[in-house]
């Protein structure tokens, strides 16, 4: 079957719409936060139960993404100055939330000795409303790790994966991409 205009209007959500859906789609099941989108304001409030994951989303998260001549705010209360690890940062941020399988440190292939942390995601494919032509339908398919590439910020050493099969000796397995 062959679809027309006339069949389905195409609209295209703009990109900071997805990016609220990204969001949800992260934090959306965890019971110790609750999102607020003030879209008007290109403001997205992530109110979080328990000073230790709200530090560690505040430290982990970009207090703003920019789209063009578009920037969208995100605001996490700080609530204590220690300075954990990497590790214990997402540990702390993703407490409680079911997207979350572990955190791991190593060192990157078996020849080096740079240290690396992993943080890898249960199995799952999540779907969300994203109107972006990618899909007829507006929905867009994803692997919860991808969806971490985008929303955090970018630190060195950290890599996202999803738990599976894996080249690398940790405790729990877990499939990164490099």
């Amino acid at each position: 079957m062959v679809y027309t205009a006339e069949d389905k209007p195409i609209n295209k959500s703009a990109p900071w719409h997805i990016f609220y859906e990204r969001i949800g789609a992260m934090f959306g099941e965890d019971e110790d936060i609750e999102i607020e989108i003030d879209d008007p304001h290109k403001t997205v409030k992530l109110y979080v139960k328990g000073t230790d994951k709200a530090e560690a989303l505040n430290e982990l998260l970009p207090s703003e993404k920019v789209f063009g001549n578009i920037t969208v705010h995100l605001l996490v209360i700080p609530a204590n100055d220690e300075n954990p690890s990497k590790k214990e940062l997402f540990e702390m941020a993703f407490a409680g939330n079911p997207a979350f399988a572990f955190a791991a440190e190593g060192a990157r292939g078996e020849s080096t000795s740079i240290p690396f942390t992993y943080i890898a995601f249960n199995d799952c494919v999540v779907q969300y409303y994203a109107d972006n032509l990618e899909d007829y339908y507006g929905n867009e398919s994803t692997l919860l790790q991808e969806i971490a590439k985008d929303i955090f910020v970018e630190h060195p050493g950290v890599k996202f994966c999803t738990r599976g099969r894996t080249r690398y000796n940790f405790s729990k397995s877990c499939s990164c991409d490099f």
